[in-house]
């Protein structure tokens, strides 16, 4: 089975990170939480969720997928090199790259939206349009390995197409 990483920081919606880390571990897959430092980091609504690695331990060609979910860890893992540039290498190396709601903000500032058909939490809907992406008020979409969702309730669609796209 493939391993995927789940990027985080605090603020982290804990539906958007918690329901595919278990989604992904149920398929056999592995899970690597990935922050700016190792440690714990609370979602939203204060649930602690721990980071064993950092980007700077991360060897992208180990994984086959990475996961943002939104709330404000996103707007927080933006101003940290590090994570942006693993988004690029994913995407670069032909990863899974999914985010949800507010994590497009990762995938703007990695520079991989410009072109591409995308959707996010309305919020962040001029973000996205100004970076470039062709947007759409669909609960999944895919464009290559690029997949992204608006909200907590798109969670069973977003993860059904990451799961069709890790490799088996």
């Amino acid at each position: 089975m493939a391993k995927v990483m789940l990027l985080i920081e605090d603020g982290f919606e804990e539906m958007e990170a918690l329901y595919p880390y278990y989604r992904m571990k149920e398929a056999g897959h592995t899970v690597d939480v990935v922050a700016p430092a190792k440690g714990v980091y609370k979602g939203k609504y204060g649930y602690p969720l721990t980071a064993t690695l950092t980007p700077n331990e991360v060897n992208v060609a180990d994984y086959a997928g990475l996961i943002i979910p939104g709330g404000q860890a996103p707007d927080r893992m933006r101003v940290h090199d590090g994570l942006v540039d693993l988004v690029k290498q994913a995407d670069k190396a032909g990863l899974v790259v999914a985010a949800i709601c507010h994590g497009p903000q990762m995938l703007i500032e990695a520079d991989i939206v410009r072109g591409r058909n995308v959707t996010c939490y309305k919020s962040i809907l001029t973000d996205v349009l100004n970076a470039g992406a062709i947007y759409h008020d669909l609960e999944v979409i895919i464009d290559g390995k690029l997949i992204t969702s608006r909200l907590p309730a798109d969670l069973p669609a977003f993860c059904k197409e990451i799961l069709k796209l890790l490799p088996k």
